[in-house]
């Protein structure tokens, strides 16, 4: 029975300190923002302590027969306060949403720097919907905690300590009963609270799954609709809604709680106030004026407002407790392939030496590439063969070290790739595949991946090499005319010459081409062939090829079968061995025996 409440404590302290750490690293470094809110948050409470000080002068000055002139300078004061008041609430909430905008979109370009941070294995689980719902849904929901949560709570709790202040200053036992109140308020509003935690939890990540739903079928309308399967989208759809209508339902039920008990708090302390007041009223208290039953009467209705805000910002926080613990919860993902010590890679082609190589992807699954050894000489070209899953694409994305082997190296020029920083290594390693990447965005955009570096003469020149000139000249706004996101403007082969222009601006030293040329119609591919010997000229490369005829080029040939090595060699020896499978492939004609 004593484990219980430490584990609760235990809790509570971690929740605390998930806060703390948020608000050390995302609002603290905004001291301008926070010292002007600050100090406006000062005025605003003096404000609204003041006024109700006026009108019971009003009041009380009113039932006299003196003179009207200081109704009119106390009508006037009260008059000019108020609109000082409403200009300040006005500057506020303005450097409120500054500081609420700076820190959530500092918060979301560091979780969308940390998902591109992280492994491939990573992003084979997630949804693009999924991710995006955390990355900015979630943020959204931490931006009322951001913008305003301490602050005004501290201001909040400040006003509300002010009007206590001054009612023990009318009358002890007004204050006494009041400050009951406003303990029981606040601890009546909190117990309420923490039963709604879990289910804003539960619905943040249905509307996660929902949003990654969407996402991915969206993304897939064609291949939905060819295979007519929009009906079974739909009822996934009806489905997904019916799991989160109970949820949201709960969800509403509990700020109605805190809503419906707010008003009645509200009214029993206003009745709490009469009563006192009538009591003592009618005990004949000095001092006790019309005007000072209406200040007690004000400043009662007056605590309305901050504990009505406290309540607000609470139901605020228990939205950010589930978001940010989601948001915790991505940051907490490390990735399991880290950069090197940061061993450097020359310029210029690279050599390429697999050492025992073993990968599977899973741990305890089966092997993808089993005892794979190989070695490539700077500016040479492998011939990789194998039929789909021999383990072709597994050693480019090892190449790129989106995976990392269980056993064995792969060494470029001599460094093992695990000792270079990853950045480094993607610079000196680039690969085409056959399903490109079209950005919405310009044309440059699209070909250096907004790398302001790259000039644009040599863009041009690129373009031009890849017999793209003409494409180009035809552009109406040259580089800086708009493509549509997935290259709906343009023909497949178009979009595969981009990529090849893509990768070679960034001049890599080692190419891999994964099926790169399977789009291309037979005249688009001879036209550009050309110009690839002349580009992969200084360069290592390796070709992933189904058809023999697109590794004509290639110095080696290696082909694969369930991950092992069948043959390997100079491509021309084995062309010319009537032994070798490639000799007796290129005999037979077998251009797609591979596939």
């Amino acid at each position: 029975m004593r484990e219980e409440p430490k584990h609760d404590l235990n809790k509570k302290d971690k929740s605390f300190g998930m806060y703390r750490d948020m608000l050390v690293r995302y609002v603290l470094p905004q001291r301008k923002l926070l010292t002007g809110l600050t100090v406006l948050l000062f005025l605003s409470i003096g404000l609204q302590l003041v006024n109700p000080q006026i009108i019971r002068y009003f009041i009380d000055t009113a039932q006299g027969e003196g003179s009207l002139t200081p109704l009119y300078y106390a009508a006037g004061l009260f008059i000019a306060f108020s609109v000082l008041q409403q200009g300040i609430s006005v500057a506020a909430a303005y450097f409120s949403e500054n500081l609420g905008w700076k820190t959530t979109n500092k918060l979301r370009s560091e979780l969308v720097e940390h998902c591109l941070s992280l492994d491939m294995s990573f992003h084979k689980t997630q949804t693009s919907g999924s991710l995006i719902e955390r990355v900015d849904g979630d943020v959204n929901a931490l931006a009322n905690f951001f913008s305003s949560f301490i602050i005004h709570l501290f201001g909040n709790l400040m006003l509300m300590i002010g009007i206590l202040v001054l009612l023990f200053r009318e009358n002890v036992w007004i204050g006494l009963v009041m400050t009951v109140f406003v303990i029981g308020s606040v601890y009546v509003i909190q117990y309420i609270r923490r039963f709604a935690i879990p289910v804003w939890k539960q619905w943040r990540q249905l509307n996660a799954d929902f949003y990654g739903f969407i996402g991915e079928h969206l993304e897939g309308t064609e291949d939905i609709r060819a295979n007519g399967a929009a009906g079974y989208v739909m009822n996934r759809f009806y489905e997904m809604s019916r799991r989160m209508l109970p949820v949201r339902v709960r969800a509403f039920l509990g700020f109605f709680m805190m809503w419906s008990t707010t008003i009645l708090v509200f009214a029993l302390g206003n009745a709490a106030a009469f009563i006192v007041c009538a009591i003592l009223w009618k005990n004949g208290q000095s001092g006790l004026t019309i005007g000072s039953v209406y200040l007690v009467f004000y400043y009662t209705e007056l605590l309305a407002k901050p504990i009505e805000k406290i309540r607000t910002q609470l139901e605020d926080l228990q939205k950010a407790d589930a978001s940010l613990l989601r948001v915790r919860d991505l940051l907490a993902i490390q990735p399991i392939i880290k950069d090197g010590p940061g061993a450097p890679l020359p310029d210029g082609p690279l050599s390429v030496k697999f050492r025992g190589l073993t990968f599977s992807y899973e741990e305890d699954g089966q092997t993808t590439l089993d005892d794979l050894n190989l070695s490539l000489e700077p500016g040479q070209t492998l011939g990789l063969l194998g039929r789909t899953g021999s383990g072709k694409t597994t050693i480019a994305r090892l190449l790129l070290r989106f995976y990392d082997p269980q056993w064995g190296s792969i060494e470029l020029a001599g460094t093992d790739i695990r000792s270079c920083k990853l950045h480094e290594l993607r610079r000196k390693v680039a690969m085409v595949t056959q399903n490109i990447e079209i950005l919405e965005g310009s044309v440059r955009d699209n070909l250096t991946l907004f790398d302001n570096g790259i000039p644009d003469k040599q863009i041009v020149e690129v373009l031009n090499q890849l017999g793209l000139g003409d494409w180009y000249n035809a552009l109406p706004e040259g580089l800086d005319t708009g493509l549509a996101s997935g290259g709906g403007s343009l023909s497949a082969g178009e979009a595969q010459l981009l990529a090849f222009a893509r990768v070679f601006l960034t001049e890599p030293g080692l190419v891999i081409l994964d099926e790169a040329s399977s789009r291309l119609d037979p005249l688009t591919e001879s036209r550009i062939e050309e110009a690839i010997t002349r580009l992969l000229r200084e360069k290592t490369c390796i070709i992933i090829a189904h058809r023999l005829a697109t590794v004509q080029r290639a110095d080696r040939i290696l082909i694969l079968e369930n991950g092992r090595t069948v043959e390997s060699g100079d491509r021309e020896k084995l062309a010319a061995d009537p032994e070798s499978r490639f000799s007796r492939m290129l005999a037979v004609g077998m251009e797609e025996v591979l596939a």
